[in-house]
């Protein structure tokens, strides 16, 4: 049963993951057909992480209340759906317009599934099974990479066609309602403990007699972000500090890649557009890799160790690219990008599990949603700054920048590993009961 739930939720994720991605894949078609300058392209990534910020805080919420269920499969078919209005977008700015809604509904999707795999799954091999779920983001991109090279390479298509695979994503969130229980921590948490202990019955086979009680999930009746600041402050800006650097660094890292290093009009290592896709594919397979490690890691050495080390070999990787960049050579770019985007994947995947198990029940998704949306300001921040820095001091300064973003998740788990709470094999209730100690003064 918990293996079927994190495929389950998985492949939501994966979808996700697909949506995010193929606009690096096709982007070089949507410049072509509404004729889009540097700057224009990368508003299309700051437009879709503003939605992703507004839809993870505003669902985050709407989850904490409304269940984890509920606000997965809603949220799938809502970005599934302006999706597929997307590929018939006749201008620039319905395009636009379109892409900001699917990116609210993907945003909900990072609260839902990352609390409910959180609620989910047994202390002994949480951090692996979260990660494993979290791995699912790169066989999305390998499927983005796979669509976009049987519809454009190989067909002869357009990128309009590719956003069609929505409809999948739509079926799909209606089948996921039969294959995803709620989560018993939620429900519990709003005091609805016989339906909490029934789902448990169904996954263990065993009843409590006094059923599921969440002793440390009801709330003051505060609002969210205010009950987080001033309970759980040092969680939430650790959860903050590693979104920022890791949508900053991961995602600056794809679209650097998309379009100032191997976009014909405007890369410093130009290929064909057709080209393209197969270079994310090798990328993304190596960002597969590094999720399948790191998750293991997670519960193996525990999540202090590698969330630091992660974060610390990702802004390595960066160095590596700028060397590659350097030499002119599409091969040696590709491999660095390969390895990079290894890096990068061993870091947001070792992010998410850790500072998602941190939050309480009642709170988890609106920690989750604030945490992810100052994360995609640091996305809309790295866009814009990426794309300056390469047009005014060129490749190299722009990934010693990218180098940079990551620092700033290292040092936050260095911190973490100092003072705060390590959450290997520890269960969720008592992860909130040691809020006390967890971090530097009384709100960890």
């Amino acid at each position: 049963m918990h293996t079927r739930i994190a495929i389950a939720l998985g492949i939501g994720w994966m979808l996700d993951a697909f949506e995010v991605q193929i606009i690096g894949s096709v982007i070089p078609g949507i410049q072509a057909e509404f004729s889009l300058d540097s700057l224009q392209s990368v508003w299309i990534n700051v437009v879709w992480f503003g939605g992703i910020a507004v839809g993870a805080m505003l669902f985050g919420w709407l989850a904490d209340r409304v269940g984890r269920k509920r606000l997965f499969v809603a949220t799938l078919i809502l970005y599934s759906v302006a999706a597929i209005a997307t590929a018939a977008a006749p201008t620039y700015e319905i395009f636009i317009v379109l892409r900001f809604i699917t990116a609210l509904g993907v945003g909900g999707e990072y609260s839902a599934v990352t609390s409910a795999i959180a609620e989910f799954m047994p202390a002994r091999n949480r951090g692996r099974s979260n990660g494993l779920v979290m791995t699912f983001w790169a066989l999305g991109g390998i499927l983005a990479s796979v669509i976009s090279i049987v519809v454009i390479s190989t067909l002869g298509l357009t990128w309009r066609y590719t956003l069609l695979f929505g409809v999948v994503s739509a079926a799909y969130g209606l089948l996921a309602r039969r294959l995803i229980p709620e989560s018993p921590r939620w429900l519990a948490s709003r005091g609805k403990v016989e339906e909490a202990d029934a789902v448990v019955e169904s996954i263990t086979g065993l009843r409590s007699a006094h059923g599921y009680v969440d002793p440390n999930g009801s709330t003051s009746g505060r609002a969210p972000l205010r009950e987080l600041w001033t309970n759980y402050r040092g969680r939430l800006l650790f959860g903050m500090s590693l979104d920022f650097s890791e949508a900053a660094g991961y995602y600056g890292l794809f679209t650097a890649m998309s379009i100032l290093v191997f976009s014909q009009a405007t890369g410093a290592v130009p290929i064909s557009d057709t080209a393209l896709p197969y270079y994310f594919l090798i990328a993304n397979v190596g960002a597969l890799l590094g999720g399948i490690v790191v998750s293991f890691a997670l519960d193996a050495i525990g999540r202090k160790p590698t969330v630091t080390f992660s974060y610390a070999l990702a802004a390595a990787s960066m160095i590596g690219c700028a060397a590659a960049a350097a030499t002119g050579s599409p091969t040696i770019v590709l491999i660095a990008f390969t390895v990079a985007a290894f890096f990068a994947t061993c870091a947001w995947v070792s992010a998410y599990p850790t500072f998602s198990e941190l939050f309480p029940t009642s709170l988890r998704a609106s920690g989750i949603g604030a945490s992810v949306a100052v994360g995609r300001l640091g996305a809309i921040i790295g866009q814009v700054a990426l794309a300056f820095t390469a047009i005014s001091w060129g490749v190299g300064v722009m990934f010693g920048m990218l180098a940079a973003f990551w620092l700033i998740g290292a040092v936050a788990g260095g911190i973490w590993w100092k003072f705060g709470t390590e959450a290997r094999g520890v269960s969720l209730e008592e992860l909130v009961a040691s809020r006390s100690s967890a971090s530097v003064g009384s709100n960890g």
